[in-house]
């Protein structure tokens, strides 16, 4: 499972911003001098075919919260007009040349769509959340072919939450039907009243750095906008990394991952402190950088791209 060590904290003060996409470690360090590529294929299994996302919400969400995630989902795969883009679909689409770099004479595909949604707003497990317990809450959806994502709401406290990480994502395996299978799952904590300055940057100020003005969230809700930026990153490191076997660099329990390759990068132009020259909704004044489904924006983070070494943006 992907983590972060205390590092994050200090590496912070230096790119202020590299908690965006959560538990991770970020070092700069290749283990190969010979090898040009950030991030190193370990000859593992990517996420291939098509994949359920299902969405496991753990306490108290609005019906507006559900849909902001809910239509992030059908994004992914959703065919925009013309008329807008730069689309989620277009910044999925980078991860396809992992895929290539993997298996360049035979790339494997993946498909995501949105699967079941299961409510808990009873908080069956209390409010302040061990690993496990989220791996508990994980394994309530399916357990082949699926990406379980438990999304916590504000008032849930979670082992390292707002500590070192905003969401981390990992794999469990499962027996169906009398046969071993592995199931990746993903956890994101709703930041608000928590630690927004660390996870929900820059629709808030940081906590560390420059205290540049926030922006004005897509969605008009600082959580569930910071948390769509986690869980964009987290599952870009899920398809590339599901098993801890595929593209990463650093140690397999706290690696750097395609989207944490890229810390604090959402368009051309960013620097410490600065997301980039991002689009603004002429109405609202809210940043963004990507068209999503039934009119949706979202702000999602730059992918480390294989074929350039370079950080790749929508903007």
């Amino acid at each position: 499972m992907a983590s972060t060590s205390f590092v994050v904290k200090i590496l912070a003060l230096i790119s202020v911003f590299n908690v965006c996409f959560a538990s991770r470690i970020l070092t700069t360090q290749i283990e190969d001098p010979q090898d040009q590529q950030l991030l190193r294929y370990h000859n593992g299994a990517l996420l291939h075919g098509k994949i359920a996302v299902n969405l496991i919400w753990y306490g108290r969400f609005k019906p507006s919260q559900r849909a902001i995630v809910a239509d992030f989902i059908t994004s992914l795969s959703a065919s925009p007009p013309a008329s807008s883009q730069p689309s989620v679909a277009a910044w999925w689409k980078n991860i396809e040349k992992y895929y290539h770099l993997a298996n360049a004479k035979k790339p494997s595909s993946l498909s995501l769509y949105l699967g079941k949604q299961i409510l808990d707003e009873s908080y069956s497990l209390g409010k302040s959340l061990s690993e496990k317990q989220i791996v508990q809450l994980a394994s309530k959806g399916d357990q082949r072919n699926a990406v379980n994502v438990v999304l916590t709401a504000s008032d849930v406290a979670v082992d390292g939450f707002c500590v070192n990480r905003c969401g981390t994502h990992g794999s469990k395996n499962a027996l169906v039907k009398g046969k071993n299978y592995k199931f990746a799952y993903i956890w994101v904590g709703n930041s608000e009243t928590q630690c927004p300055g660390y996870c929900a940057w820059p629709f808030h100020q940081p906590i560390y750095g420059p205290q540049s003005p926030p922006l004005v969230a897509p969605n008009n809700d600082l959580g569930l906008d910071g948390m769509v930026m986690s869980l964009s990153g987290l599952l870009a490191g899920t398809a590339t990394n599901p098993f801890g076997n595929g593209f990463y660099q650093g140690p397999s329990d706290a690696p750097l991952e395609a989207a944490t390759a890229c810390p604090g990068v959402y368009a051309k132009g960013a620097y410490p402190g600065y997301a980039g020259d991002l689009l603004v909704d002429p109405t609202s004044g809210a940043s963004y950088n990507a068209h999503g489904a039934h009119g949706r924006k979202y702000l999602l983070p730059a992918i480390y791209d294989p074929s350039t070494s370079k950080c790749s943006t929508l903007v």
